[in-house]
């Protein structure tokens, strides 16, 4: 899948999102970049060319694949943690806010 899929997938998802509060980048291993601004209503979700520099409350790092089955409900974003699939730079508790909103 691509990127612009992977990104339309989420912005699919980002009614869930509205009440994030703030910004995240999801970083897709040679893919690309992933930005969600919950800071906004409705959250703008868009894909980013390039080394982003963007400032993000979350960073989150993340297999394509695995990107896709945790957008799908496939792979519990917590057990991804645990196991490595998912690494997690800056605000901890903005990934787990982030997890419970697209659970729910």
């Amino acid at each position: 899948m691509s990127l612009d899929e992977q990104t339309e997938r989420l912005r699919r998802l980002s009614p869930q999102l509205a009440g994030l509060g703030y910004k995240v980048k999801f970083v897709l291993a040679d893919e690309g970049v992933i930005f969600v601004d919950g800071t906004v209503l409705p959250p703008v979700v868009s894909p980013v060319a390039g080394n982003d520099e963007q400032d993000a409350d979350c960073t989150i790092r993340i297999a394509p694949d695995n990107f896709e089955k945790l957008l799908a409900g496939e792979l519990n974003p917590t057990l991804a943690y645990t196991l490595g699939k998912l690494k997690i730079d800056g605000s901890v508790g903005v990934a787990l806010k982030l997890a419970s909103l697209l659970e729910g």
